[in-house]
């Protein structure tokens, strides 16, 4: 069975280098903010095209600082989507600030602007003010920042972009994680820059808030041991950071090789019942997730895992939905339909750089081989 992903095969790939950036790490005798991350920060945001990053414990610690960091907490709303991995909403819940949650352009799955304007320009009742907004850059695919920047300028809003599925991807040729006032970032093993464990960074062009949020991420601390403010340990460790090293000078090649592979995917779906996806203008798709889309979903699925290709649902139940967020969690005035109509039919199929030229075309032999019906 080729799985749907497969982090083993990216650290095998890359066997020798993280090797000896993790032996490098263990001799130096320093494992917590030393010397491996303060060369990826600098090394990652060089790459990025931002002066700051500050790396931390994951993905979803970076979200809550980066909206600490802005003054965002108790008494702020914070608007995001619901389909998205839960750890956007979580994190945005970490920091006492209210979550309100809109719909999605149903082609490209990210935040709907015509949603996000209409809760700017009028809230739901009984909710905080909206002081932030969360578009997620879902899948590897930009999110539309050519109508939400100015919707949140206009509204003077904070706007942190969630790009824990898009590293390297691309809007005009500038790079996501570039157009807002702070930027996030998940490192976990399956994303397209994975550690081989936790890791997080946030980004930004403004040094006050990166020294702020290198702060809050170890207690607060300006001066060692003396608490300014209330802080967290959400600390990105040396071993991580060294890894994160050695795999990022390989990142632009991996994110080409996904995209040959997703464009093979395309041409071999052409009259098949799974629509594959659309890439929005003048952009650059990481495929970060190569999603798929069916009314037919549960029966192409079991029809792959006979062919023996694996595959994934992401999401298979919106934020709202889940049991943890029924009843209680804010929505936009017209709610989540096209949300909740994606998570029916999406279908992820394996996406991942090491994928064997075999492996592509058992996958593609896959899906021309399925029916209508």
């Amino acid at each position: 069975m080729i799985p749907q992903a497969n982090p083993g095969a990216g650290y095998r790939a890359l066997k020798t280098e993280i090797d000896a950036a993790v032996a490098r790490a263990l001799d130096s005798g320093w494992y917590i903010l030393g010397t491996e991350i303060r060369a990826f920060e600098a090394e990652f945001a060089a790459w990025l095209g931002v002066s700051n990053a500050i790396g931390c414990g994951n993905g979803t610690d970076a979200i809550a600082l980066a909206l600490r960091g802005l003054g965002i907490g108790p008494g702020c709303t914070v608007v995001t989507v619901s389909h998205t991995a839960v750890a956007t909403v979580a994190a945005i819940e970490m920091t006492g600030a209210t979550p309100l949650l809109i719909d999605i352009d149903p082609v490209f799955y990210t935040m709907d602007p015509a949603a996000l304007e209409a809760v700017l320009r009028g809230p739901p009742a009984g909710l905080p003010p909206v002081k932030a907004v969360v578009p997620v850059h879902l899948y590897g695919q930009p999110a539309d920042l050519d109508r939400i920047v100015p919707l949140c300028r206009s509204h003077g809003v904070a706007l942190i972009e969630d790009c824990a599925q898009a590293h390297g991807a691309r809007l005009h040729g500038q790079r996501v994680g570039t157009f807002g006032d702070a930027a996030t970032f998940s490192f976990y093993p399956t994303k397209n820059l994975g550690a081989l464990g936790d890791g997080g960074a946030v980004a930004t062009n403004d040094p006050a808030l990166a020294e702020k949020i290198g702060a809050l991420r170890q207690y607060g601390w300006h001066k060692h041991y003396i608490s300014e403010e209330v802080g967290v340990n959400s600390r990105l460790d040396e071993i991580q950071a060294a890894i994160l090293r050695a795999k990022l000078p390989h990142l632009d090649g991996q994110n080409a090789r996904r995209r040959d592979i997703a464009a093979a995917f395309g041409a071999a779906l052409t009259a098949s019942p799974l629509a594959p996806p659309r890439q929005r203008d003048d952009t650059a798709h990481v495929f970060h997730l190569y999603v798929t889309r069916s009314a037919q979903r549960d029966r192409l699925q079991a029809a792959l895992r006979e062919a023996g290709v694996g595959s994934g649902i992401h999401y298979p139940v919106p934020v709202h939905l889940q049991p943890a967020y029924t009843g209680r969690i804010a929505l936009g005035p017209g709610g989540c339909p096209q949300t909740e109509a994606a998570a029916k039919e999406i279908l992820s199929l394996p996406i991942y750089p090491e994928l064997t030229n075999t492996d592509i075309e058992t996958i593609c032999g896959a899906l021309r081989s399925l029916r209508n019906g």
